[in-house]
């Protein structure tokens, strides 16, 4: 089983992990899922190209090489194929890439589509009868009940930073740049809460002690059912006195439910991803964005602030409606709400997305096998605002944002709603206090003076938030080198 090379991006973080002994932030939770329905005699062993080498030695050892990945790592999958027919070894495809662009797969032997409770049992039945097909797909979302626990075997836990856990699958919402819900569906399925318990107690068993990433499409994808696993998750963390610090990916709409938002707390969540794209009126409905409609996002953002829970937001220009204003007014309401780690995309249309359709129809798609994934502050579809207007105002949104003074000025927005999840001691704080102070001056090479003036201030006003605003810090250390 190999994982491809993610590239260095806002969500990588190799800047900051490798300073604190880690060789990448997630394990791969698609292939740890694929070997739990591979039969148990079946030899197996994981590469991670974001921890290990993949050598040839690898790959002949192999009879089959699974290869899982996302769109983003779509060049290092390329690579990893073109290896693998060179030494005469079967390759057997899977996950979002794959599902989304396998035609443009030719050397892959086999691909296994959608999801894998489904197609991999039908591959292995047609592996057992010598008769394997080159594609096997299906439209069938499957109950997670029958999704079995991930082979944690196969990794080495201590080579990452955070360790993943899937509740669920599917998005009730349907934005038009998004490919969620062709991939996994708009009715959201959940797995019990007693599959989900057995999973963080395997994870407890390594010895786990940092933070676990819920990598659910939308946490909230049914409420009454998220409810109902938080207050297991609550019983069991009390019983077994765990201490690792959770995060997920949720729907501003969350916002409004101040029981979910205390059950959240007392779960320990302590961060939430939310989409929140655009303060333009007009860009949210144009994307189909209407659980962020109507609504005062500064103070929908700062509700989480107030039950423990940091906001890491994602945000796009470049919709039609989209003018030159629109720089300024993104730069304006990230610093206002306190997005410390603001992700600002350029939109991108995504193979198979109602966004992706309407482009194709109206002409304006510039390369139409295009992954739609740029790295580079570009698009792959004809913009109306001019598209080197729109390329130089996202470099200069993305650097000035991550300018030190900005960066270090919405930190301290945040801080001023923010309450922390957990009370540490200050006997317990000062020995990694200082070690984290001694990486960001050794490695932060600018915005120190803005540093030193931050922590000041926040040792004066808010004590409290201290450990918050380190943390904050170190990480700064990896977007100072992505976007500066």
């Amino acid at each position: 089983m190999v994982y491809p090379e993610c590239p260095d991006t806002f969500w990588s973080l190799k800047h900051v992990v490798t300073l604190l002994g880690k060789k990448a932030t997630l394990p791969p939770l698609g292939l740890m899922t694929v070997s739990s329905l591979l039969p148990k005699e079946f030899e197996k062993k994981l590469i991670d190209l974001n921890t290990t080498k993949l050598t040839d030695e690898d790959i002949l050892w192999a009879d089959f090489v699974f290869i899982s990945a996302m769109i983003v790592q779509k060049s290092s999958a390329e690579e990893v194929i073109a290896r693998c027919k060179k030494l005469g070894r079967k390759t057997v495809a899977g996950g979002p890439l794959f599902t989304s662009l396998h035609e443009q797969f030719e050397d892959v032997d086999c691909f296994t589509l959608n999801e894998g409770e489904i197609t991999i049992p039908m591959f292995l039945k047609d592996l057992e009868n010598g008769e394997l097909k080159r594609v096997y797909k299906t439209d069938i979302k499957p109950e997670l009940g029958i999704s079995p626990v991930p082979d944690f075997s196969l990794i080495n836990h201590n080579e990452y930073y955070v360790m993943p856990v899937q509740t669920s699958r599917g998005c009730p919402f349907d934005c038009d740049f998004c490919d969620i819900v062709n991939l996994n569906g708009r009715i959201p399925r959940l797995k019990s809460p007693e599959q989900v318990i057995k999973e963080l107690e395997t994870i407890q068993k390594l010895g786990w002690n940092k933070s676990i990433f819920f990598v659910d499409d939308n946490f909230l994808g049914n409420k009454q059912k998220t409810k109902e696993l938080l207050k297991a998750i609550i019983d069991w963390r009390k019983k077994v006195d765990f201490k690792p610090l959770f995060y997920t990916e949720i729907s501003i709409n969350a916002s409004d439910d101040d029981e979910l938002l205390e059950l959240m707390r007392q779960a320990g969540f302590f961060m939430v991803f939310v989409g929140i794209e655009t303060p333009s009126t007009e860009g949210l409905q144009e994307c189909g964005k209407m659980q962020n409609q109507n609504r005062n996002l500064v103070e929908s953002i700062r509700k989480f602030y107030k039950y423990g829970m940091e906001v890491t937001g994602g945000f796009i220009v470049g919709f039609d409606s989209d003018d030159e204003t629109i720089f300024q007014r993104q730069l304006d309401f990230i610093q206002e709400a306190g997005v410390t780690k603001a992700m600002i995309d350029i939109l991108q249309a995504l193979p198979g997305t109602k966004l992706y359709k309407r482009l194709e129809a109206e002409g304006r798609l510039m390369i139409q096998d295009s992954s739609g994934v740029c790295q580079d502050s570009t698009t792959n579809f004809i913009s109306k605002m001019d598209a080197k207007i729109l390329s130089k105002g996202h470099k200069e949104l993305l650097k000035k944002a991550y300018s030190p003074k900005y960066y270090f000025e919405r930190v301290d927005n945040f801080l001023k709603f923010y309450e922390p999840t957990r009370k540490i001691p200050l006997r317990k704080r000062i020995i990694p206090s200082l070690l984290k102070i001694y990486f960001v001056l050794k490695y932060l090479k600018k915005g120190r003076m803005e540093f030193g003036l931050f922590m000041f201030k926040t040792l004066l006003t808010r004590i409290n938030c201290f450990p918050a605003a380190l943390d904050q810090s170190v990480l700064y250390i990896h977007f100072s080198k992505v976007f500066n």
